[in-house]
Formats: C-alpha cells, sequence, structure tokens
C-alpha cells in the first residue's frame, strides 16, 4: 500500500513479485502528488522484499527522473540492502 503524507510517499507491506506491479504504478502516481523537487520513499513499513521489489524501485527512480524529481530512499529494510547487495547495485539506490 503505498500514502502519501506532506512530500514523502510511505509504503507499506509486502513488496515482491505478487505485488509489484501494483505498487510500481502507485508509486508513479504517488510521484504526481509530491510537490516537491526530491521524492522522499520511506520503506520503513515493507514486511517483506523480493528481487522484484528492486525493480519497482528502480521503475520509481525512472519515473521520478522523468519528472524532474530527484528520488530518494528513507529507512531501508534489511532485506532491501541485502538484495542489493547481492545483485550488486547497492551503490545505485539513493539512501538517507
Amino acid at each position: 500500500m503505498i500514502r502519501v503524507a506532506d512530500n514523502r510517499v510511505e509504503v507499506s507491506g509486502p513488496l515482491t513479485m505478487s505485488s509489484g506491479a501494483a505498487l510500481l504504478v502507485e508509486g508513479k502516481e504517488a510521484l504526481a502528488a509530491v510537490a516537491a523537487d526530491v521524492a522522499e520513499f520511506d520503506l520503513g513499513a515493507v514486511s517483506e522484499m523480493d528481487s522484484s521489489g528492486l525493480a519497482v524501485i528502480f521503475g520509481w527512480m525512472r519515473a521520478a527522473r522523468a519528472a524532474g524529481k530527484s528520488f530518494r530512499i528513507v529507512n531501508s529494510p534489511e532485506s532491501l540492502l541485502s538484495l542489493a547487495a547481492v545483485y550488486g547495485v547497492a551503490e545505485f539506490l539513493p539512501q538517507r
């Protein structure tokens, strides 16, 4: 589930293959609701993540760039960090 609070996009629940396509679309819609130049995606309430979650995050990053916004991840779950390390993409995740 995605909720926009001020200029922060809060993501909760599983970020897995079964939810990924819907969350990709919801995240892109949420980007349009963020008025700031920096879109912060708060992943602190993500309960589960698999490798398709990485694809969703990179999709949000591309959408933010296309909208002329910077993208930043806050409260990264450990599962995101370990998956990104396994796939060698940790350096591409803009975290705060």
